[in-house]
């Protein structure tokens, strides 16, 4: 009797533990998804994330007069077009010259911000992905605010890339800048504004403004960079950071007790942005992407969330990731969440 009582006990303990080492082989990250409240409204640097904090929020304070100045970007297409209609009229094209170059100063100044916005992007990354901490969870954790900015820099780029798709007087603009100084170097006419842009710059700001979504293209660039540069460090712990944030975003907008703690409106929208962003950017870094099947982002469950959303305002986000992504259309892409973004 004690023996088949013995018997069953150690069966007990063998299926047991034949159990939970079934479990986690066929785990996934996916079910233990980071549970805790990422305070974008409200986090404050610790003494050890200030000097990368205050580095950082140097280039954010310029963000939002960037996206102002974006947003009042007119153009000078009447002008562009008088100047063509009328080739030999040469107050017209004094015209449109002088209105051209102020807004192609504005155009330089953006894409020189991109240059600034990659290089803060190192920082964060740096330290959210350093060995400091054992796991990106407890990095997001402890370092809130550095987090907080590293989504500030995604809802920046996010936001640039959707005035600039929707406004095509930039490359209008700049592609007649161009084409008037090509002529006037023929014709040896002196060109001021010229010292502001030369040949090579205008060829770099080109190819910048050129792309659909510039800032989104500077900022997987800067991170896949960023992994290149530092191969002391596993590609993991800057797909693991990125994944991670889109877990956190996603758990925040879908838990009601989480998101009664937004004190405004616009968190959600932030956060949606935040979500799709570090998507995007985790799509161009990991080896397989974001929807292969391996992927640690639950995609179902971000796209599931941003079609609770109202559609005028998310519209947006999911054309992102229908036409910016890289794996999107692989084979591997599961059919379900292809069906979910048509």
């Amino acid at each position: 009797m004690f023996f088949i009582f013995g018997a069953f006990f150690w069966f007990d303990i063998w299926y047991h533990n034949m159990g939970n080492l079934l479990k986690v082989l066929t785990c996934t990250d996916l079910e233990q998804e980071p549970n805790f409240f990422l305070d974008f409204e409200n986090a404050q640097p610790t003494e050890a994330e200030r000097e990368i904090w205050e580095e950082v929020d140097v280039v954010l304070k310029d963000a939002k007069a960037i996206l102002d100045e974006l947003q009042a970007y007119k153009g000078a297409g009447p002008d562009i077009r008088e100047a063509i209609q009328n080739p030999n009229d040469e107050a017209l094209q004094e015209k449109a010259w002088a209105a051209v170059v102020p807004l192609v100063g504005k155009l330089k100044k953006f894409y020189e911000f991109s240059q600034r916005l990659e290089a803060a992007l190192h920082s964060l990354l740096g330290a959210l992905t350093s060995e400091t901490y054992s796991d990106p969870t407890q990095h997001l954790e402890r370092e809130q605010a550095l987090a907080k900015q590293f989504a500030e820099i995604l809802h920046f780029t996010l936001r640039f890339d959707e005035l600039k798709m929707t406004n095509p007087a930039i490359q209008n603009d700049f592609s007649y800048y161009r084409r008037t100084l090509s002529r006037m170097r023929i014709n040896n006419v002196p060109a001021e504004g010229e010292n502001e842009v030369n040949n090579e710059l205008a060829n770099r700001i080109s190819l910048f403004y050129a792309d659909a979504t510039p800032m989104l293209k500077t900022l997987s660039d800067g991170t896949t960079k960023f992994v290149s540069e530092n191969k002391n460090l596993p590609i993991e712990n800057t797909t693991d950071c990125l994944s991670t944030m889109a877990s956190v975003c996603k758990v925040m907008l879908e838990t009601p007790e989480y998101r009664s703690r937004f004190t405004s409106e616009d968190t959600v929208s932030f956060c949606l942005r935040v979500m799709v962003g570090v998507i995007i950017l985790y799509d161009y870094v990991h080896p397989v992407g974001a929807f292969a099947k391996s992927s640690k982002i639950d995609m179902k469950g971000c796209i599931k969330v941003l079609k609770d959303q109202p559609p005028n305002s998310v519209e947006g986000l999911l054309n992102a990731l229908r036409y910016t992504t890289k794996h999107l259309n692989d084979e591997s892409t599961n059919k379900t969440i292809k069906s979910m973004l048509q």
